[in-house]
């Protein structure tokens, strides 16, 4: 019961999980394709981006390095 009490008072006391940046993206990480405000989005490192599709969005989520710079800077936007 004390264990119940205690895990209780944990969860209640942990910080609330931070909200992610809003996007600001143009083109999708992946396929470089034109995003807007109205695409999808998905969070990494705190920072939303907006995605195309879900295919786009699992890829992005699988390996951010790829497709963002270490400033988190999408990297299809550089050229």
């Amino acid at each position: 019961m004390i264990h119940a009490a205690l895990l209780t008072l944990a969860v209640l006391a942990a910080p609330a999980p931070q909200k992610a940046k809003p996007a600001v993206n143009t083109k999708d990480p992946v396929c470089k394709m034109t995003v807007d405000a109205k695409s999808a989005a998905v969070a990494v490192r705190g920072r939303e981006y907006r995605v195309c599709s879900k295919y786009c969005g699992e890829a992005l989520l699988k390996d951010p390095d790829k497709y963002l710079d270490k400033d988190g800077s999408v990297k299809a936007e550089k050229k």
